[in-house]
């Protein structure tokens, strides 16, 4: 069952050397992250699964030791996801930063996996993915990872949309009462709309609590770039 989330934003710029010069702009949300990863490894879960959005063709389960980089972005930075052999396809971005995050909080605590969910899968069918990751042990931590809307100055990268603070304010009041309902409920169309690409995770997040009374806290609630960053943690 699900004992405790953290969930954070993914875009690439947290890992300092992608952001290079704007890196001090965010250190406020990577300080959040990681005193949401502590809040997992506080529940003392047997295994932890980290959950990210990617195109269809990525989707799916990530072993342990899958390796993944940055090198889209002219850095030369890998990671990994959590210890074992490397192999396979790399993992998507939202994953590779969850791996750098475990990564520079020291992650020791359970054994790592991962999934990425399509960002058009419908609420339903997240619902049930999350209903069987919260099966897999006895006791499973899940590291959310996915943005809110792009969507809110003219320089995001989606525009502006009027629309946009209202739908991240929405989330962020679902995040801060561990409410699965309104994350379960939320519009699949008009996420895409507002390129939100935490939309997925966050319906496999309420899935995942089916069934449990979490208690949560909203640890941070940004857009420093127009994109909707929310960090949050349940237990």
């Amino acid at each position: 069952m699900l004992v405790a989330a953290a969930v954070c934003p993914c875009p690439p710029l947290l890992v300092p050397e992608v952001a290079t010069g704007a890196a001090p702009e965010l250190d406020s949300v990577r300080a959040a992250c990681l005193d949401a990863v502590g809040v997992l490894a506080a529940a003392r879960p047997d295994l932890l699964v980290v959950i990210g959005p990617a195109e269809p063709d990525a989707a799916g389960p990530y072993p342990s030791g899958t390796a993944g980089n940055f090198r889209g972005f002219g850095v030369d930075t890998e990671v990994r996801l959590g210890p074992g052999e490397p192999g396979g396809r790399p993992l998507p971005y939202p994953l590779a930063v969850g791996a750098w995050l475990l990564a520079r909080a020291g992650w020791a605590s359970a054994p790592v996996e991962g999934l990425a969910v399509d960002e058009r899968l419908a609420p339903g069918a997240c619902a049930a993915e999350g209903r069987t990751t919260a099966g897999r042990a006895e006791r499973v931590a899940l590291l959310v990872m996915g943005d809110g809307s792009a969507c809110r100055t003219v320089k995001a990268p989606g525009y502006l949309d009027n629309r946009a603070t209202a739908f991240d304010e929405s989330v962020a009041r679902a995040l801060a009462a561990a409410d699965s309902g309104a994350l379960a409920a939320l519009d699949p169309l008009l996420a895409a709309e507002l390129k939100a690409a935490g939309r997925a995770p966050w319906q496999v997040l309420a899935g995942a609590a089916d069934g449990t009374t979490p208690t949560g806290t909203l640890l941070a609630d940004e857009a420093p770039y127009g994109v909707g960053y929310l960090v949050a943690t349940w237990s």
